[in-house]
């Protein structure tokens, strides 16, 4: 039964931690460009284009 306990405790405790990395990274602004990685792709890089002739 202690064991049990001793468990959910470090459970709470690592989600804790994910959380707040979470709201770090949610305040820091990691999560601000949603727009430019799924449009990245469509974007004519020259100095990639001049590399490869």
């Amino acid at each position: 039964m202690q064991v049990i306990i001793l468990l959910v405790i470090a459970a709470l405790v690592v989600a804790g931690g994910f959380l707040a990395a979470f709201f770090w990274a949610t305040k820091d602004g990691q999560f601000d460009d949603t727009i430019t990685p799924a449009v990245r792709i469509l974007f004519d890089d020259s100095d990639k284009s001049k590399k490869g002739e």
